[in-house]
């Protein structure tokens, strides 16, 4: 008599080779079926950074390999909490291995609901990631569902509100989503590697031999705190030097101008994108279904963006050649609203040259906070972390760290103006004779990569 699903082992345990740790370890059935299911193998189609990897040529990872990193490292909190910190011996503030499973499994699928250049895409054709991961999770026509709803009634559901947060156990809930997580955990290694950005590394092992369980959800020892700093620190630089990286940003504003070009020449024309493109015209339509969604990837958008470069339209051929070519916009940093009509006076240069302001230039604002810590009177904020003393109290990692009290609610990050590299660049402009003046009109109000303040 064969065991239930839910308690189904390999006879020998699987694993993935790894860059960041090694070997990924599967030892349940159901996390080697959902592996292999569809749309978790779709997650190999999907790079993990978008556009980075335009900056950072290394960075080709998908979302994949991610995703198995992040089962990864909950599998070892698992094990650790299990071996040293178990409900039977220590009680209410212990680890109840009987949530394993479904923890194992939302660290699995966290991602699985990312589309094509995954934040761009969202915001062009307004999908939501989050959703449509819980709608893979609950949605009985996928794999994911059939796989998930084997090991018992409502077992997906339960993985779904892991995501949502809704989950009855803030221990399962942190470990997958907090400002210290497995999630986070993984992205930043496997993010330094593969960008080669050796600042964004920091002492995993050391985290994870100071993690804890207790009753209200996950905590670190007081003796492990430089560790926490230096993953904080690590989080820090990685936004500021690859995640708001201005050339990375340069082609996303590319890639959004060129995704709203065509969805305004749908609007005009609907029957534009019916020889090619097929799989995008639910998206145009903004009529979509789950499966129409899942039959998208980075690879389906650049083979119409390669169409696209032969299309009639100018604005649509010339932008699909720049993101294709690796031809980003250039940006000059600007914190003043006051230099906003010096913004809309540098758009009128720019389309006196011929070029339309409205695929041509944008202001791009991107901020993160390193930490966070609980606020009462802030309608948003994230979950903070403890560190907990030997008598088992807790502190919040501000008020025992002046490091990261210097970083904590301190919002990190820039807004640029970004234009076309013709207008400040002699050698690539095409009409320099006849629009010269123009060209220098524009590059007066820029300095070292800013823009000019205007004077008082």
């Amino acid at each position: 008599m064969s065991l239930p699903y839910k308690y189904q082992t390999l006879a020998i345990e699987k694993v993935f080779r790894d860059p960041v740790h090694n070997y990924v370890h599967v030892q349940h059935q159901v996390i080697l079926d959902l592996i292999n299911s569809k749309e978790v193998q779709r997650l190999r189609r999907i790079k993990q950074l978008g556009t980075a990897s335009f900056t950072f040529h290394g960075a080709e990872h998908s979302r994949f390999s991610h995703s198995l990193g992040v089962y990864e490292i909950s599998r070892r909190i698992c094990d650790i909490f299990q071996r040293n910190y178990p409900i039977e011996k220590v009680g209410p503030n212990g680890w109840d291995d009987k949530e394993r499973l479904v923890t194992l499994c939302a660290a699995l699928l966290h991602d699985v609901g990312h589309g094509p250049y995954s934040h761009t895409f969202e915001h062009i054709f307004h999908t939501d990631h989050e959703a449509i991961t819980v709608a893979i999770i609950t949605s009985p026509e996928t794999e994911v569902h059939q796989i998930l709803n084997r090991v018992e009634a409502g077992f997906p559901e339960k993985v779904a509100s892991v995501i949502t947060k809704t989950y009855p156990n803030p221990q399962v809930v942190q470990m997958i989503s907090s400002q210290i997580d497995a999630d986070r955990m993984d992205y930043l290694l496997r993010d330094a590697y593969f960008t080669g950005t050796e600042y964004g590394t920091f002492d995993l092992t050391r985290i994870l031999r100071v993690i804890r369980p207790y009753e209200g959800g996950i905590a670190f020892s007081m003796n492990g705190m430089h560790a926490v700093e230096d993953y904080i620190v690590s989080r820090y630089q990685m936004y500021v030097q690859v995640y708001f990286h201005a050339s990375s940003r340069g082609m996303e504003v590319i890639l959004a101008h060129l995704l709203d070009r065509a969805a305004e020449l749908y609007q005009l024309d609907s029957e534009l994108f019916q020889g090619h493109s097929q799989l995008l015209l639910p998206f145009l339509k903004q009529e979509f279904t789950l499966d129409e969604y899942l039959k998208l990837d980075d690879g389906v958008l650049n083979t119409y963006f390669t169409q696209w470069t032969e299309e009639n339209d100018p604005i649509l051929s010339e932008l699909a050649k720049r993101f294709l070519n690796r031809k980003p916009l250039k940006s000059a940093r600007f914190d003043d609203e006051t230099q906003l009509p010096m913004i809309e006076e540098m758009q009128g240069l720019v389309e006196k040259v011929g070029f339309n302001p409205r695929y041509y230039t944008a202001i791009n604002s991107s901020f993160d906070l390193p930490y966070d810590f609980y606020r009462p009177t802030s309608g948003k904020h994230r979950t903070q972390i403890e560190l907990q003393e030997k008598d088992g109290s807790l502190v919040e990692l501000s008020q025992a760290s002046q490091l990261v009290a210097a970083l904590a609610g301190q919002t990190q990050g820039d807004q640029r103006f970004y234009f076309p590299k013709e207008m400040i660049d002699p050698n690539i402009q095409n009409h320099y004779d006849l629009f010269g003046e123009t060209y220098q009109e524009f590059a007066k109000h820029i300095r070292n990569g800013a823009l000019i303040k205007p004077s008082h």
